[in-house]
């Protein structure tokens, strides 16, 4: 089941939903075999069981008893915070368990579980969302890789400050009479994401494809790093066909041999182009690179030259 973005429910409505911190990791269904069997699957529906091996104790936590249950697998930084940079080091080793075991080691993994679909051969998807969620605190899951995190009924507002404060992803929002829909994207479960700001020179672009041929289908992004421009990653999304059009325009206006991002990025058939354009954008993190992930186009700010952007990048992102 998918969460639909969205705003908090009003007062009127806040003490019928239940409010759970959104994690920024990897979404699973874990199978809970009933003989101290685990299986991981992916959103995909592919099996990533090996890729986890610090996980596989889960399987034997509730005895005999079989279960299927919901959650995000995530790497914890220093603070305590999802990473997903750090848990990109671990994923894609389903097949691979000697590379896996070691990344284990020295990344563990935890698996935040907010969900049970079927326990004891029994199938709950019908039953509420309140219900399920007592049911599954009841069990207990709590151990040295995973938890089960209380959800907050009520009180959206404040859920909502205090993720944005302890600089945590964003927030999920359940009405607590929903029932489970299995791959539905459901207004019965709504993500508000924390996104910022950022200031962006425009350095080149990437061509269209199908309905998007011969317009830009991303441009590159930079930000200043002393004397240079540093890359901090591509953006394809928040435009209309309209400002597709005109953006298109203005970089073929642009037009460079050069590449004016200092390194170079690996970007194959990009155009580069003079660094005079300045666009804002949303975000949700930026990684220990300094790229900024799930960016979003705003808007181009034509009251600012490259030079007024944003303030410089550290020479190094640690």
């Amino acid at each position: 089941m998918l969460a639909t973005p969205g705003a908090l429910p009003s007062a009127e409505q806040d003490d019928r939903w239940a409010y759970e911190t959104k994690q920024d990791g990897q979404r699973v269904v874990a199978y809970l075999e009933g003989d101290g069997g685990l299986v991981l699957r992916a959103r995909s529906g592919d099996a990533i069981t090996g890729a986890y091996p610090e996980l596989l104790p889960l399987g034997g936590a509730l005895g005999p008893v079989p279960a299927v249950l919901d959650g995000e697998v995530l790497a914890l930084d220093p603070q305590g915070r999802a990473d997903f940079q750090l848990l990109q080091s671990r994923m894609g080793l389903a097949h691979a368990p000697r590379r896996a075991a070691g990344r284990a080691a020295a990344t563990p993994v935890h698996l935040v579980l907010f969900d049970v679909m079927h326990l004891g051969g029994r199938p709950l998807l019908a039953v509420p969302y309140a219900e399920r969620r007592a049911r599954l605190l009841e069990l207990g899951l709590d151990g040295p890789f995973w938890s089960t995190p209380a959800a907050l009924v009520g009180h959206g507002a404040e859920a909502l400050r205090a993720t944005r404060e302890h600089g945590l992803e964003g927030l999920v929002c359940k009405r607590l009479d929903s029932r489970y829909e299995p791959g539905v994207r459901s207004r019965s479960w709504i993500k508000i994401r924390h996104l910022q700001g950022a200031d962006v020179i425009v350095g080149g672009w990437l061509p269209g494809r199908g309905r998007l041929t011969g317009l830009p289908g991303s441009v590159l992004m930079g930000q200043r790093a002393g004397a240079g421009l540093r890359y901090v990653g591509s953006v394809g999304t928040g435009w209309s066909e309209a400002e597709r059009a005109r953006l298109g325009v203005l970089l073929d206006g642009l037009e460079s041999a050069a590449c004016p991002f200092d390194p170079p990025p690996r970007a194959p058939g990009a155009h580069w182009v003079l660094p005079r354009l300045v666009g804002e954008v949303r975000y949700s993190t930026r990684t220990r690179a300094g790229l900024l992930r799930q960016p979003s186009w705003l808007r181009l700010r034509p009251d600012l030259t490259p030079e007024e952007s944003a303030a410089d990048l550290p020479d190094h992102h640690g």
